[in-house]
Formats: structure tokens, sequence, C-alpha cells
């Protein structure tokens, strides 16, 4: 009896999207979405459905703004009334100062705030910003930290190991064709979690240097926290040199607490970039910090415009989901990281009984698995990009598709995102996929035998 193709619609979907919309997709990341990229119906929670009627337990959560799962009814509830109320007013409105109110009120670092759509434009105004305040033209970014896809920062995210340089002076290697060079760009890398080599490189090039811009939880590459003492050593540093600290908090903020990485960890930048959770899924992002570097946006000397810039239903969504996380002093977030601890504890404990080394590391809100390709010490993995590409890339790939056969979808590069909707069942569904993955992946002949069995 022939195999019933589970995804054959999203198939045919793809190929008929192919034809008129490039690659099948409208961004180059879900090409490697596997097992193909997918076509969904709806979704609701910590679920959705595929145009095939799978139903999935959802750890992509729209690539991680989705907080509060999909569909919070307070926040399409004020969605909803704002759109009634109008679509885009290229003007003011009291929306605006709200969020911007709750945001300073919220975030350490924030005295002043500027709104627009996407993270890769609002880390494009930080860096205008940095430079116009410091008049040095330099940047320096961290080798696999992504901060949007523009190409004045999209360099050493991934780049091929024969591409990379010396691990501690690595490369600056352009992420797509058509980029300047990082040196015409003015961009300098590093590797991350090194303050040697950060003091070795600023004792000589500081006068330089305008930012250093930097995830405070390395959440584009294997969710890597920073070491004991390395950020509040980077804030030295850059309060030493006149340097301005950039946060890019587009993932990590709103997610690993209310205020923040920075205010998990309780260090302060001066300028900092949300975007992704701080609306639950509607299109928002804002640079925020001191005030005397943002009022050079305010009083019009560097420039920063947009017409879709605090577009009231995406504003109005961004204060309702705000509303929702400050409420009983923060209960969202001891949820959403006791089930996601309860999840990375399941699936390292599913990996020990059955003598398959993972790597699970991160925190509740946001984790990392990857399989090692050779031993694992005890406590964290991986700490920078290099000892993230130790890693069997391709046998994951296969676990992912595992999985989603199994109705759990996840990211390929090995984040998990959990929400407050992911409940205690959803954990224990998701804990035996996993080990029905883990076996069909790693064991495949207990995973015949087995099969035989039933």
């Amino acid at each position: 009896m022939a195999k019933v193709d589970r995804y054959a619609t999203s198939r045919a979907y793809l190929e008929r999207a192919s034809k008129t919309l490039a690659g099948g997709v409208s961004s180059n990341v879900r090409r490697g979405d596997k097992p193909l990229p997918l076509y969904f119906d709806h979704a609701k929670g910590a679920h959705l459905w595929d145009v095939d009627g799978n139903r999935y337990i959802d750890y992509v959560l729209g690539r991680g703004p989705l907080i509060l799962g999909h569909g919070a009814e307070e926040v399409i509830e004020a969605t909803c009334r704002q759109l009634e109320r109008g679509q885009i007013y290229a003007a003011q409105h009291p929306l605006e100062f709200e969020l911007s109110e709750r945001i300073c009120k919220i975030v350490p670092c924030a005295e002043r705030v500027r709104f627009g759509i996407s993270g890769s434009e609002a880390v494009h105004g930080a860096l205008r910003l940095a430079r116009a305040a410091t008049g040095r033209k330099i940047v320096l970014k961290f080798e696999g930290q992504y901060h949007g896809w523009l190409d004045n920062i999209l360099y050493s995210l991934a780049p091929h190991e024969d591409a990379m340089g010396d691990a501690l002076h690595p490369n600056g290697v352009q992420e797509s064709r058509g980029q300047f060079t990082a040196a015409e760009s003015h961009v300098v890398v590093l590797p991350w979690n090194n303050i040697a080599v950060l003091e070795e490189h600023l004792a000589q090039h500081a006068g330089e240097i305008a930012a250093i811009i930097t995830e405070p939880i390395m959440a584009n590459t294997a969710v890597i926290p920073p070491l004991p003492g390395y950020l509040e050593r980077v804030r030295e540093l850059c309060t030493q040199y006149g340097i301005v600290l950039i946060f890019d908090e587009v993932i990590a903020g709103f997610r690993a607490s209310l205020a923040g990485a920075q205010g998990r960890f309780g260090i302060k930048p001066d300028l900092t970039i949300f975007g992704k959770a701080i609306a639950n899924g509607l299109p928002i992002s804002c640079i925020a910090g001191r005030a005397d570097l943002m009022d050079l946006i305010g009083n019009g000397s560097v420039g920063h415009g947009g017409t879709y810039n605090s577009i009231p239903p995406a504003v109005a969504a961004a204060v309702a989901t705000l509303d929702i996380l400050a409420q009983d002093d923060g209960a969202v977030y001891k949820k959403i990281e006791k089930t996601g601890q309860a999840l990375m504890d399941g699936i390292r404990k599913i990996g020990e009984r059955l003598g398959i080394p993972l790597i699970v590391q991160g925190y509740g809100a946001l984790f990392y698995i990857g399989f090692p390709l050779g031993p694992v010490d005890e406590g964290q993995a991986i700490t920078n990009y290099r000892t993230a590409l130790k890693v069997d890339q391709e046998k994951y790939n296969s676990f992912v598709s595992a999985l989603a056969d199994r109705g759990v979808r996840v990211i390929p590069r090995g984040n998990w995102f959990l929400s407050s909707a992911h409940s205690p069942a959803d954990v224990a569904e998701t804990l035996e996929a996993v080990e029905a993955s883990l076996i069909e992946v790693c064991q495949p002949a207990a995973a015949v035998a087995l099969g035989a069995s039933k």
C-alpha cells in the first residue's frame, strides 16, 4: 500500500507559487524549512494547521514574536478596534506616546524611543546614530550574530569554514552576492565571549570605533548565553573609550524578561533595538536609548523616517502585549520559564536514557538543541560561533523532519521558542514526539523493530 504524502497540498502550492513568487517564498530563511516550506491555513494558541489539515505544536512562533501564542484575544481585540478607527494616518496619535511611556518605564536604557517596522531598519538607524554621535566610522560586530539583512551589517553570520579566517581575528565575510566588503562597509568582526581579544583590539583601534553591536544573548546561533562577566566588561570598555554600545534585542527583548536581556543581566547599553515580541506578531520595531543620543534624531540632525512608522494597529497591539506581559508581576514569564524548563529537562532525560548525546542550552523562553560531533563538557557546550559548528546539522535536519511528521514544528537551525499558550499537555505530547524522532534518526534499527512490534 502506497504511503500517503501528508504534505501533498503544500508541495503543490510550493510548485504553483514558484512560478510567480521568487523561490516560492517571501523570505530566503524559509527556503530551508524542513521537510519543505509548508503552507499554513490557520493557528491558535500554541498550535497551527497546515493546508493539508495537519496540526502542529508550534515552537517556531513566527521565529520569535508570538510570546503570547497565536491569536491572543486581548491583542487581536486591540488591533481590530484600532483598524476600525483607522489604519494609517501619516501623523501622530495618542497610542504612540502611550507605548513609548511604557517602554521608557520598563527598559533600563530607554530614555527616548523611535518606532519603525523591522529590526533590520532599526539596526540601520542605530548604526547611523552612533556614527553621527561619535564622528567615527567603524562598527564592531561578532561572528555568528545577525543584525538584519541590510548590506552594511550582514557579515559573518554563517561564514563557510574555508572563508572564516583565524579564530581570534575572523574575516568579515559577506553573506550575499551584491554586498560591499566588510572593509568597504567599515565593519570589523571579532569572536564573541572572548574579552581578551576585544581588549587587545580596542587598545589599538578604539579611536576609530563608533559602535559595538551585539546580541546580549546570541539568539541567532545556538542561543549562546554570555559568559560570566563578559557583558559587564564590554560595557566598561565602551564607557572607557567613548564607544556606543548597542544591544540588538530584536529576539531577546520582551522574551528574556519584561526588561529584556539587559534587565535580566543588569547591563545597560547606550542604545537598544527591539522587535518581534513587542507586539506579539504585528510588525513594529524600535530604537530606544540615551536621551542625548536619541535627541539627534529628535532634532532632525540624524535622518530617520518611514511611512509605516508607528502604524496605529501595530502600536495598539504592542500596548496590549506589554500590558499582558506586565500583569501580576510578570506572571506570564514565570509560566513560560516553567514550561520551557520542563521541556528542556525532558529532552535531556530522553537523550540520556537512549544514550544519544544532545546539547540543550538556553533559557525557558528560548533554547537550542544540537547533536554534538564530539564529547561534550559538563555545563555550557557552545560558547561562540566556532564551537557552534561542532554539531551534526544534517542529523538535526532529519530530526526536524521527523518531528514535523509527528506534529511538532521547530526551526532547522536548532532554536525553540516558547509562549504562554504552551501547556503541560503540549510538553508531554512533544516529548513523546522527540523520543520517537530521536529513535528514528539516531537508532534506525530500533525504530524498525519498534514499528514491527506494533
